[in-house]
């Protein structure tokens, strides 16, 4: 508990320098136990586990009460012994809650602490006093015969070391009674580990000495008859024989006597008998009052974290000490449920299994937080060593095995419900858990070790660098491409910013985004750059983004639909091992009420969103590209969204070579195991375009044409420098294929490809200097009209499937 305060937060709305922040350990909210696994393992264990904590803490205030209400004597009531115990339990447990709720519970702990150290006084005053009228009951004294008769094992009536052990833990938990009310000390920091050090040996002297001293003084079993004493025909040998006094007949049952028997040894022993009862109810009343304070205190720190909706009613304090009355109220409820069970023998087991969970969680963070090597992790207790946590861990996991394994099944199955709860709503908090350095850790680990391995093509995946700026602003495009990186590969969408702003508007900016993306369940970075234009934004992009081996290999960008309104400078080619070029409409913020168009631009910003159902993904494969226009399309099918599409492959052939080319294509893909429907071959794609279409292309580019059959040489050479996107007559007829190409392309796309629910075509081949930028635009433009969603694809010939596994 020392250690774990260090990660706490500073102080709220009091003001720190920067650097001294991180280092804040003074400050300790409420919530005990679960706060301090909460901030070093986070939410997920924190919330499960803070959970049962206080649950467990809540039980206990049965266990304690039903223990009160044993030792009370009911003799004047007209009931049988369980009702007696319930009657005394229910009437015990409302006074304590009205001492809580009146804010008593502190003086009357005093008070009967005060007593409980009396009557352990008095029993140890008493073991040193002779009584002969106390031996035919099994008291003797300080004798050797005794404590090395009772020094080894006796259970009975199928009981084992661990059944006892169920029983009697529940009385060690009040060591973390101090933790759990942690928002009420004035100093956190140095109470807690003091307290609980002292309660841990304090206790544990105690229970040794009382067991030492009972073992020591009083037989195993007694008849309490002063006519039992030893006569000469009598042959036995135990302690008892030796002092005098004959208890054989005991071996068959019936003795209401000595420590196997009677549960008020103490009594027996001490020097005043009364104030051992007064002790017993000190002891019993004072822990059930800590429990029914320190339930309601863990279970408001859980409610106001949020980590459950539904639990926030809780959280409401009142008061100047901000009490929990409502958790008060609850754990009431919950420990009166456990008092009508009116037997300590059933309450103690259930309660040991939650406390041994959260006490292995306990000392699991501490291990975990020494494991993960924070920088923010520095325990200052001088004997502290992280194994010894670990061990703690296990040992109490491994018990609570041993002592039920059904329970211990249950209360894990439990736990783990409430952390994947947990897990998946993902509740917006940040804790610095050692969690989150652990990650670290291995990530750093990891990547540098990926660094030191040699790329091979099995191994290979598409990193995408997606140009998406604000991710909301283009929603398709990000889920697209989540829908083949997601648990595959690296995504970063990036955003190049033009207009530069103060460092604050930045990280919340980054922060924004960057929960939008886990809103959106997109697993993806956000990686923007501020640069003077959008060409010098990308090519830092394209530089810096990554991290060794976790490094961009794809290029991603949207196809911008109103390209021909911009300036005709900013279209540039740029390389990447892979270049995918996406073809859609995206939607930007959008007002209401919505245009036809507008409405269009809002349904395809969502057309990947949902699942795609019974369709087609047509592949046109123009060219071998290395294999990425076919990777693409078989990992978009793994997805749930895209299962039920199958891969359609439409190639380029001759008429005279259809089947041949289509078996030869059956093959390949056969070998690189990728599952398809359909191969279709295309005999006709060296047909010339159809003449309306070939002029609708005509009149697209003679905005970009230079004309410069139309002016002199040397203003025609002044233009073409100034303004080199343009389109050089040359140009045309150098590439006169390649358009018609396009155009004919489209037409195929049209009649083959109409209803695809996505099309992945090879890119149009260019290289930068000898096709001019207008030119290349207005053959993505033709090749794209009028068609589904269409994925682009330039791969740079390396192979990206193998043959082999």
């Amino acid at each position: 508990a020392h250690c774990l305060v260090g990660l706490d937060d500073p102080t709220p709305n009091v003001k720190v320098p920067r650097i001294a922040q991180g280092f804040s350990c003074k400050h300790l909210l409420s919530g005990g136990a679960y706060y301090l696994i909460s901030r070093s393992l986070g939410p997920e264990f924190g919330g499960s586990i803070g959970l049962i904590f206080a649950f467990a803490n809540a039980v206990a205030v049965a266990m304690y009460v039903v223990g009160f209400a044993e030792t009370v004597d009911v003799d004047a009531l007209m009931f049988d012994e369980l009702n007696d115990i319930r009657i005394v339990g229910t009437l015990t447990v409302i006074l304590l809650l009205g001492i809580s709720v009146a804010g008593m519970e502190w003086e009357a702990k005093v008070e009967m602490n005060t007593q409980f150290f009396c009557s352990i006084a008095n029993f140890f005053i008493g073991t040193v006093m002779p009584s002969e009228n106390k031996k035919p009951k099994g008291y003797f004294g300080y004798q050797t015969a005794i404590l090395v008769e009772n020094f080894g094992p006796d259970f009975r009536d199928e009981e084992t070391f661990f059944s006892v052990f169920a029983i009697f833990f529940p009385a060690a938990t009040g060591i973390l009674a101090g933790a759990n009310i942690s928002g009420d000390l004035a100093d956190p920091q140095s109470a807690i580990p003091k307290g609980t050090l002292l309660a841990i040996l304090i206790t544990g002297l105690t229970y040794v000495a009382v067991a030492i001293s009972t073992g020591a003084t009083i037989v195993r079993d007694a008849t309490g008859d002063h006519n039992d004493t030893v006569v000469d025909t009598v042959n036995c040998t135990d302690a008892a024989c030796t002092l005098g006094y004959d208890f054989s007949i005991c071996e068959e049952g019936g003795c209401k006597y000595g420590l196997m028997n009677d549960f008020q040894v103490m009594s027996l022993v001490s020097a005043f008998s009364p104030l051992i009862s007064a002790g017993i109810f000190s002891a019993t009343l004072s822990s059930a009052l800590a429990s029914l304070v320190s339930a309601p205190k863990v279970f408001q720190a859980l409610c106001k974290d949020n980590i459950y909706p539904g639990l926030s009613v809780f959280a409401k304090g009142y008061g100047k000490n901000n009490e929990p009355l409502r958790g008060y109220v609850l754990t009431f409820c919950i420990g009166l449920a456990f008092i009508l069970i009116a037997e300590l023998n059933v309450i103690a087991p259930i309660i040991s299994n939650f406390f041994l969970a959260s006490y292995a969680l306990i000392n699991f963070s501490v291990f975990h937080a020494s494991l993960a090597n924070s920088p923010g992790w520095r325990p200052s207790f001088k004997y502290y060593n992280m194994w010894v946590s670990l061990a703690g861990a296990i040992l109490c996991f491994v018990v609570m095995f041993v002592i039920n394994w059904w329970a211990a099944l249950v209360t894990l199955l439990i736990v783990l419900a409430l952390y994947i709860y947990v897990s998946y709503k993902k509740p917006d908090v940040n804790w610095g858990s050692s969690t989150q350095a652990l990650i670290y850790n291995q990530a750093l680990t990891h990547s540098l070790n990926l660094t030191s391995v040699e790329e091979h093509v099995k191994n290979f995946r598409p990193q995408c660098l997606v140009l998406a700026g604000y991710p909301n602003s283009r929603p398709a495009l990000l889920q697209l491409v989540n829908s083949f990186t997601k648990n595959v590969s690296l995504m970063v969408c990036g955003h190049i910013r033009t207009v530069h702003t103060n460092t604050p508007k930045l990280t919340q900016d980054y922060a924004r985004c960057q929960r939008w993306l886990s809103k959106k369940r997109i697993k993806a970075f956000y990686a923007p750059v501020f640069a003077e234009n959008m060409r010098y934004g990308a090519q830092l992009l394209l530089q810096a983004v990554g991290l060794g081996r976790l490094k961009p290999n794809t290029l991603v960008m949207g196809f911008k639909n109103n390209w021909s309104d911009g300036d005709m400078r900013d279209c540039d080619f740029v390389y990447l091992e892979h270049v995918v070029l996406m073809c859609f409409l995206v939607a930007t913020d959008i007002k209401s009420p919505l245009s036809l168009t507008d409405q269009r631009l809002l349904e395809s910003s969502q057309q990947f969103k949902k699942k795609q159902g019974k369709g087609s993904i047509d592949v046109w494969w123009l060219f071998d590209d290395g294999g990425l226009t076919l990777l693409i399309p078989y990992l978009l099918t793994n997805r749930s969204k895209w299962g039920d599409c199958r891969i359609r492959v439409f190639i380029g052939g001759k008429i005279n070579r259809i089947d041949h080319d289509r078996r030869a294509m059956a093959t390949l893909l056969s070998k690189f195991r990728i599952d398809f429907s359909d191969i279709n071959v295309l005999g006709d794609i060296n047909t010339k375009p159809k003449k309306h279409n070939k002029l609708s292309f005509k009149e697209l580019i003679e905005p970009y044409r230079l004309k410069e059959d139309d002016m002199e040489q040397e203003a025609a050479e002044r233009l073409k420098a100034q303004e080199p996107w343009r389109i050089t007559d040359n140009e045309l007829e150098l590439y006169k294929a390649k358009t018609n190409r396009q155009i004919r392309l489209n037409e195929l796309l049209r009649e083959h490809s109409s209803s695809a629910k996505l099309i992945v075509i090879s890119m149009p081949l260019a290289r930068k200097g000898t096709v001019s930028s207008a030119l290349y635009m207005c053959w993505l433009e033709t090749l794209s009209k009028d068609l589904p969603p269409l994925l682009l694809v330039r791969g740079n010939h390396q192979s990206v499937l193998t043959f082999y596994s």
